[in-house]
């Protein structure tokens, strides 16, 4: 089991960006929220935040895993090299990989009661929307908008993860800048979402929000999302001469996407700048928090 699972690592959750993506997301986002909070005491990762980006890590992966799963028929059609979908690995085996991705984590995080619940309660709606997926098969990934809906909570779920184990290393109390934070990376992930299927020329039977918002409104949304992420930040970030250029210049990937698929007619907007545009993003906000 342990060389499938490898297999289905290496086809599904390539290590190097994987792990690159899920340390950017725990430092980064945990930056954000020193960056926005107005007395916070200066914040530096230690210990606590190399244990969070780990705990990322290996939910990321059962989340891909799930994901997969309830995809299976869906890339059996149309990515059938995918490793669940070609029979490199079964649905036991990722069944079973989340049940010892679920143990671990919870070990990792059961000295912090808070952190742990948290933690707990991301796992359990996983598993409850695969199972509803799998019982009853609701909602259809064919219905984008409802099957969003249902999905996103799972990555919110994180966010509130990281904040609660922010406050936990500050000693701060929850309040109204934790939302603005959310709000910011929210916006910011949007791009990522959109950004990544959309396509003049979708294949038979493709999925694309192309479907729902039509080609230029998905590219709008898509564009003006992650300018609102940064006008947030610029506006609800401490001031220091690092905000704005920070907050700007992951705003170049997106810009230079567009522009390359409407001037130069591509069939399909950039498959890779979406991603870089979040790590950048990430990034940002890690060294943002280091500027005070």
């Amino acid at each position: 089991m342990i060389r499938r699972w490898a297999r289905y690592v290496a086809g599904s959750y390539p290590p190097l960006p994987s792990v690159l993506f899920a340390w950017a997301w725990a430092y980064g986002v945990t930056g954000l929220f020193a960056a926005v909070q107005p007395h916070s005491p200066p914040w530096r990762p230690g210990l606590g935040a190399a244990n969070a980006a780990v705990t990322l890590t290996v939910m990321l992966l059962m989340m891909r895993a799930m994901d997969d799963i309830r995809d299976l028929e869906y890339d059996r059609r149309h990515n059938p090299n995918r490793p669940l979908a070609s029979g490199a690995v079964t649905v036991r085996d990722l069944l079973v990989l989340c049940v010892v991705g679920t143990v671990l984590v919870l070990a990792l995080n059961a000295g912090n009661p808070v952190a742990l619940a948290m933690v707990a309660g991301q796992l359990a709606y996983c598993a409850l929307v695969l199972t509803v997926d799998q019982r009853w098969h609701w909602p259809s990934g064919d219905k984008l908008l409802l099957s969003l809906a249902v999905s996103y909570p799972a990555p919110l779920l994180l966010h509130l993860y990281l904040y609660a184990r922010y406050l936990n290393t500050t000693s701060l109390d929850p309040g109204r800048h934790g939302v603005l934070a959310v709000g910011i990376v929210v916006l910011a992930s949007v791009h990522l979402e959109l950004a990544k299927k959309i396509t003049r020329r979708r294949r038979p039977g493709e999925r694309s929000y192309v479907d729902v918002f039509g080609l230029s409104g998905t590219i709008g949304i898509a564009l003006v999302a992650p300018v609102l992420s940064a006008a947030l930040l610029i506006t609800g970030a401490r001031t220091t001469p690092a905000l704005v250029p920070l907050a700007v210049l992951p705003l170049v990937l997106p810009a230079l996407a567009g522009w390359q698929f409407w001037r130069k007619r591509t069939p399909r907007w950039s498959p890779v700048a979406p991603g870089l545009y979040l790590l950048l993003t990430y990034t940002g906000y890690f060294v943002l928090s280091l500027s005070y």
